[in-house]
């Protein structure tokens, strides 16, 4: 029975062991203060039993069979949050860590030694946004040649590494909007890389030098989460609503790596924006979405069908789930 986690920004991580049907959080004898502002949730690309969680405290790994979070080394000091995390798909012991303020920080032990990375990102946003902090919303590996990653910054724009993350640059700056949510790549004869932002999503053939608009047939161009299903047949999955944290939202459902779109009915009306999507590639027909404010649907058809999840949270900041055995420690709220 796979186990589903859930992060919130003030209530730690929640837990379920049966597809929702019940959920509760975890306490803080697992290892992670049960008052956490968590905002990455990020599984181990083999080792099943390992997730990392991003928060205000640092960064934890949970060991699923041992059920304890460790906290790894990263210094906090003048950070705010841990808002985004990634492995090297080939080498583990590699993870990136994105802050608030944005800092990129690497780790080649697995967690115990990190190095602050020098990438020039900005503290404060700029224009519009002016005075407001700037974080790491995502980090991506592609999954054939980890040498490339990308970054995204809200609201600082995209940054690309071409040597595994040691070493960054802005992309594409003027050219897309600052407000980058996200990245996803996929392959479809050749590498496609997409990202999110507050202005739609944006394509590019080249790595992230240069990207192309491309319009949702929606009245709100706000997006923020791409996902490919995890049997990389090109279903992808995205997330579009009015804003954050949103009154309304949509889901969008791609069968041809993002050439054309389509909604996905949700069986409940969304209250606020779909943000989070989260896949696993130990069985690509369970898939969880998840609304800022709260709202939980879960599918276990890959994708073409969803029903709700009834319990209501706090404000949710990540998805993930791992293959378990249906036993997750949690407590009351």
């Amino acid at each position: 029975m796979p186990n589903l986690y859930v992060a919130t920004n003030g209530l730690s991580v929640w837990a379920s062991g049966n597809l929702g049907e019940t959920l509760a959080r975890m306490p803080t004898g697992t290892g992670m203060y049960s008052g956490s502002h968590v905002w990455a949730l990020e599984p181990h690309p083999t080792n099943t039993n390992e997730l990392l969680a991003g928060s205000n405290f640092g960064v934890d790994r949970w060991d699923q069979a041992a059920k304890k979070y460790t906290r790894l080394g990263l210094p906090m000091e003048g950070l705010q949050l841990v808002t985004a995390l990634a492995y090297n798909p080939k080498n583990p012991d590699i993870i990136l860590a994105g802050t608030q303020p944005a800092q990129l920080w690497r780790t080649e032990d697995g967690g115990a030694n990190w190095t602050k990375l020098d990438v020039p990102m900005a503290l404060y946003a700029r224009g519009y946004f002016e005075g407001h902090w700037t974080r790491v919303t995502q980090i991506v590996f592609d999954k054939q040649d980890p040498n490339l990653v990308w970054a995204g910054v809200e609201i600082d724009g995209a940054w690309r590494s071409k040597d595994g993350g040691k070493t960054w640059e802005e992309v594409a700056r003027g050219k897309i909007p600052a407000d980058v949510h996200g990245f996803a790549v996929t392959y479809n004869g050749s590498r496609k890389l997409v990202a999110t932002t507050n202005k739609g999503i944006w394509w590019s053939n080249d790595e992230g030098t240069t990207f192309e608009n491309q319009p949702l047939d929606s009245k709100w161009q706000y997006t923020r989460v791409l996902v490919e299903r995890s049997d990389l047949t090109g279903v992808l999955f995205l997330t579009n609503a009015d804003g954050p944290p949103g009154t309304a939202g949509i889901l969008w459902r791609s069968r041809d790596h993002g050439k054309t779109w389509e909604k996905v009915p949700l069986p409940t009306e969304p209250e606020s924006a779909v943000y989070f999507v989260a896949v696993h590639p130990s069985d690509p027909n369970l898939v969880f979405v998840a609304a800022t404010l709260g709202q939980l649907w879960k599918s276990t058809d890959g994708g073409e069908t969803f029903e709700p999840i009834k319990r209501r949270l706090s404000e949710i900041r990540a998805v993930a789930w791992l293959p378990g055995d249906g036993d997750v420690p949690t407590r009351r709220a």
